[in-house]
């Protein structure tokens, strides 16, 4: 939906990205900071990208360039929810459907609690095996918090890997699905 807003072009699309209610604005670059500021004047409460960030990353929605990128498919990424498996001629379908058939998903997006920081792309161990990859960390309320793919043979919910100089707990998340009941978007 196109608007006027405080006199700047902007595109309203429906959602936040996140499990919240909202709505993205999108506008020129140029006119990103003064459309900002007329809002935030105006009494709106600006999320910002830190926030928005650690929302999506407690939440679990894997993003380009972290999480979906070449190395890992859309199963692997928990997004089970998002695919058709009853729609054919899309491109990958065929790879999806051997994938779910035969059970070839070897690794999953999983939340990982963490005791000490590390950066992406630090491996996760389990005593001097690799399971997996850290993939994103923000610090939440209750501590760091990251994702990682970790190897389906290795585990889930409550393995306890290394990762850096620290330990992490492997975790559920809440927006990410892991085989496909109940999931067909059709």
């Amino acid at each position: 939906h196109l608007v006027n807003l405080a006199g700047i072009e902007t595109r309203i699309a429906t959602g936040s990205g996140l499990a919240t209610p909202g709505y993205t604005l999108i506008v020129n670059r140029e006119q990103a900071a003064n459309l900002w500021q007329q809002l935030t004047t105006a009494g709106a409460l600006p999320l910002g990208e830190q926030l928005w960030e650690r929302l999506r990353i407690e939440q679990g929605r894997p993003m380009p360039d972290a999480e979906l990128t070449e190395d890992y498919n859309p199963l692997e990424a928990g997004l089970w929810h998002t695919i058709s498996f009853s729609k054919g001629c899309y491109i990958g379908q065929e790879t999806i459907a051997r994938l779910d058939t035969y059970k070839g998903v070897k690794q999953q997006l999983w939340g990982v609690r963490l005791s000490q920081p590390a950066p992406p792309g630090e491996p996760l161990l389990v005593g001097e095996e690799k399971v997996g990859k850290l993939t994103s960390l923000t610090e939440t309320e209750a501590g760091l918090f990251g994702l990682a793919y970790v190897r389906t043979k290795a585990g889930g919910a409550g393995l306890t890997v290394t990762v850096g100089s620290g330990t992490g707990e492997i975790v559920d998340l809440p927006f990410l699905t892991r085989d496909r009941t109940n999931t067909d978007p059709e």
